[in-house]
């Protein structure tokens, strides 16, 4: 019933849920749900209500005293909706429906407004009791609806031009650590194999060649070990699965596999890119020699994929869990494209790292930057269950912040690396929002350099 209801929305259906019980009237009706949208303090629905002249202690007293004298036979844990809050319902679906929308506090407070107008309803009672204008209310509740219409269309940060920096970004990969082994192997294979171009199969094959490593024993263990796969290599006479574009010291599938391999990187906060995120790029990528022989082989990519994340984590990486919490966010927000702002909102939400000790000794609140970036953006009507993806400036973001804590010789990206990355990127979302909030950059890094400063005193 409540599937595409916002967060907020049915924030307000409990909140009716509530006062419903609280009252021992054991049923909700249109007054309740008018009571919840009262309550919900955080929706502009509640704001406009209250300047319209409606009390939310002094409407809960009306509705107590209106009800007291309702009995019914349901427990408390089976509170059901009167007929009139389920056409009301009903209708908030309908409305959101027209424009293929999710069913936000607009929806259900316009649908109690036009209930009100409807003959013989109590609602309207209600609303001239406290001199709302209900036909002011109302317009000023289909702008809002329309202007979500417009603004939820396209992601600003989807408007962005792409940096034309990959080939450089590969190359960067294999300067130290693991994956600079792995190149090293790999290209002693090229003499052997007459060829003077990287392939995946050779970057994958230098993988299994580490014998003592936990990912080749977890490959071992799904059926991929260094015998198996070296024969299935010979039995390639052709490398016409790695072309599809222009010849460079990488086939084109391997930079595709790199890229990928170096976007998961960051997305796990790892600051170099490890075997594990290399055969997780070669799962993502699905095309070249390695990743056809991982199907001759019969490996299942998603549960290879999960083997290999499970221990990563375990780790609890600070970035990881900051990109999860963005990603809900998103989700919340019926969105698909996670930006900037969302990243912010997880730096804020994981309440541990640099960056959201920076952020709350600046005055900002979880509760705050959402209400900022919904001015901004307003709800999505495009959210499905499938994939969510970065917007273009969110990938610039992560990608500043690898290089800062390259930089700093650090192994893991940490929130403060991404809080500053975002102060780098002054056309972002999420600027856009710190500035909204008056914060400037000059705070954010001077408050990153100062805890990062006592952090050091404190090891030292």
């Amino acid at each position: 019933m409540f599937e595409r209801f916002t967060e907020k929305a049915i924030n307000i259906i409990s909140m009716a849920q509530k006062e419903a019980a609280d009252s021992k009237t054991f049923k909700i009706y249109p007054e309740h749900i008018l009571l919840g949208v009262l309550e919900t303090k955080s929706n502009i629905c509640s704001r406009l209500l209250a300047y319209g002249g409606m009390n939310a202690d002094d409407f809960r007293e009306y509705v107590y005293k209106k009800y007291s004298d309702v009995s019914h036979e349901f427990m408390h844990t089976n509170i059901a909706f009167s007929e009139a809050s389920q056409k009301l319902i009903k209708l908030a679906s309908e409305l959101a429906k027209k424009k293929n929308s999710y069913i936000m506090s607009e929806h259900i407070l316009l649908a109690l407004i036009l209930t009100a107008e409807s003959a013989k309803s109590e609602l309207l009672q209600d609303f001239n009791r406290y001199g709302v204008d209900i036909e002011k209310l109302k317009q000023t509740l289909l702008k809002l609806i329309e202007k979500n219409n417009k603004k939820n269309e396209i992601h600003p940060e989807l408007e962005r031009k792409k940096d034309k920096s990959e080939y450089s970004t590969v190359q960067s990969i294999f300067k130290e650590g693991d994956a600079k082994d792995i190149l090293e192997r790999a290209v002693a294979k090229l003499t052997a194999s007459h060829y003077e171009i990287l392939g995946t199969e050779q970057i994958v094959q230098s993988i299994l060649e580490d014998t003592n490593s936990d990912l080749t024993k977890l490959l071992n263990e799904s059926g991929i070990d260094l015998e198996k796969y070296t024969g299935k290599l010979q039995e390639v006479s052709s490398r016409q699965a790695e072309f599809e574009e222009k010849q460079i010291i990488f086939t084109p599938n391997a930079f595709k596999t790199m890229l990928l391999a170096f976007e998961t990187a960051k997305e796990l906060g790892s600051a170099s890119v490890k075997p594990e995120h290399i055969i997780l790029g070669v799962l993502k990528a699905k095309s070249g020699i390695a990743y056809n022989i991982f199907k001759e082989l019969h490996i299942q990519d998603d549960d290879l994929a999960h083997k290999i994340i499970k221990p990563i984590e375990k780790q609890m990486p600070e970035t990881l869990t900051i990109l999860r919490l963005a990603k809900r966010e998103a989700q919340s927000m019926n969105r698909n494209i996670v930006g900037s702002e969302f990243i912010l909102l997880g730096i804020i939400g994981e309440g541990a790292g640099i960056g959201a000790k920076v952020l709350s000794q600046l005055g900002i609140t979880i509760k705050d930057a959402r209400i900022e970036v919904e001015k901004v953006l307003g709800y999505g009507n495009s959210y499905t269950f499938g994939e969510v993806v970065f917007s273009d400036r969110a990938k610039k973001i992560l990608e500043i912040a690898w290089e800062k804590a390259q930089k700093h010789k650090n192994t893991k990206i940490a929130s403060e690396n991404l809080l500053w990355a975002i102060t780098q990127t002054p056309d972002s979302v999420a600027m856009q929002v710190l500035s909204n909030l008056g914060v400037d950059v000059l705070e954010v890094n001077q408050g990153i350099l100062k805890e990062l400063e006592e952090l050091k005193s404190s090891e030292a």
